[in-house]
């Protein structure tokens, strides 16, 4: 492509595109991708510059968990084409969604047997809250306004941009305070106090210090206060395992997940996992739900479901959630997205998963632990940095100030690694096929970009 084509499509965007969380009057500067392989991107900043090659340290928010261009998921897509690329979802069905769907019972926590195929991880968390208000109904417990129509759910956690996943999402500190006047009003807990506990310097999550035992304690007698005060209107409980993505990288101990289920089961209320971000490994197992030990009557997944190919998402649910919404008077789950069971998603999709469980995954994701652990542990000592957490295949460095996006994005270009901070936080999420020399390269690009300025 001539330059003057390049320039012609970066004008057309500057003029006409909206990115994601940036104005259109005044947008920030992008770089254009001219093609991706195994962990890398080739990107331009200009039209005249030749493409470089940079590691990509966020796999695409989070998705692409094999890289780009593998051959066993490109032949996926390549052989769906050869059948049909979409036939609605509505009295039809076809081999690919079913399979998929096997395939997620058989790896999802035991007892989550029914699954919804949806368009996305916003519009999973909506359909993860209807299925609660519709098993609620079901039961008789709703439907007038004393009834339960309220989700209980903690501060500092973010479900998606459409607007009931607005509405469990920080009221505060999140990105969607601007709409609290028009969103569903939500029941907010105390965030759970973090993993690593500052009184104890190197406490883990396995470590069980005093310090860490007194804060879980601490947040679990405020989290049943809450729920026990609001129980008559509280229809479930939504949460992030583990570890709170986009709402501020917030990792917290699995023992809270026990306090969550203990709670749900004795006030009645539906308990849904949002794995979007942390589910097919992310975090060290399979689901962050397996680390706790805790099953959940609803769980969402989305982003890394497909291998970062296409959009797609699913929705997981216990025997007893379904009949549930059955008992309700649609008798119907009152959803249906046109592109529902997308059969090129649905193949991609089920070959991601079989690729994943068929490789070593887990030491793949050790493996990345160590790399983020040792490579990030200098950046505690520098300039403005609060703290530096890793757990699984996720490091970040929290600022005690923002984050200057064009000069952490440029330090981290020189480094030769493409990052995406975030409010005060430098983080990176890595496809788990990053070599060992990768990772090092992505903990020195973030160090670099956490003291650009």
């Amino acid at each position: 492509m001539t330059a003057t084509a390049l320039e012609d499509l970066l004008a057309f965007d500057r003029g006409h595109l909206w990115h994601p969380y940036t104005s259109m009057t005044d947008p920030t500067p992008v770089r254009l991708v001219h093609g991706a392989q195994g962990a890398r991107l080739r990107v331009s900043a200009t039209p005249g510059a030749e493409p470089v090659e940079v590691v990509d340290g966020m796999s695409s928010w989070w998705a692409a968990i094999h890289g780009y261009r593998h051959p066993v998921l490109d032949e996926a897509v390549r052989s769906q084409l050869d059948s049909m690329s979409h036939v609605m979802f509505g009295g039809l069905t076809h081999a690919p969604a079913v399979r998929l769907g096997q395939a997620l019972v058989e790896v999802a926590p035991e007892g989550l047997e029914h699954v919804f195929l949806a368009d996305s991880g916003s519009v999973s968390v909506e359909v993860a809250l209807k299925m609660v208000l519709q098993y609620q109904r079901g039961l008789g417990r709703t439907g007038h306004p004393s009834g339960r129509t309220r989700m209980l759910t903690v501060y500092g956690g973010y479900h998606g941009d459409t607007f009931d996943a607005m509405s469990v999402t920080d009221p505060v500190g999140g990105m969607h305070s601007m709409w609290s006047d028009l969103l569903p009003q939500q029941v907010f807990a105390a965030q759970p106090p973090p993993s690593r506990h500052d009184a104890c310097g190197a406490c883990t999550p396995a470590a069980a210090c005093p310090a860490h035992l007194g804060a879980v304690e601490d947040w679990a007698r405020e989290f049943r206060a809450t729920a026990e005060a609001h129980a008559a209107e509280l229809a479930g409980i939504i949460v992030e395992p583990l570890l709170q993505g986009a709402g501020g990288m917030h990792p917290y101990p699995g023992d809270c997940l026990r306090v969550m289920r203990e709670v749900a089961d004795e006030l009645g209320l539906v308990l849904v996992f949002d794995e979007i971000a942390t589910g097919f490994g992310r975090t060290g197992t399979m689901f962050a739900a397996d680390a706790a030990g805790v099953v959940p009557d609803v769980m969402c997944l989305g982003k890394a479901l497909t291998g970062g190919y296409l959009t797609m998402a699913a929705v997981l649910c216990t025997g007893e959630v379904a009949h549930g919404i059955s008992a309700s008077e649609s008798g119907v789950l009152m959803h249906g997205p046109t592109f529902m069971g997308n059969p090129l998603s649905c193949a991609v999709a089920l070959a991601s998963l079989e690729l994943l469980t068929s490789t070593d995954w887990a030491g793949n994701v050790a493996r990345i632990n160590a790399g983020l652990r040792d490579g990030l542990a200098p950046a505690r000592d520098l300039p403005g940095v609060v703290d530096v957490r890793t757990l699984g295949a996720v490091g970040v460095v929290q600022l005690d100030h923002p984050v200057d996006m064009a000069a952490a994005t440029e330090a981290a270009l020189a480094e030769g690694v493409w990052l995406r901070p975030f409010r005060s936080h430098v983080y990176t999420m890595p496809p788990y096929v990053c070599s060992d020399d990768e990772i090092a390269r992505i903990t020195a690009a973030v160090r670099a970009a956490a003291v650009a300025r």
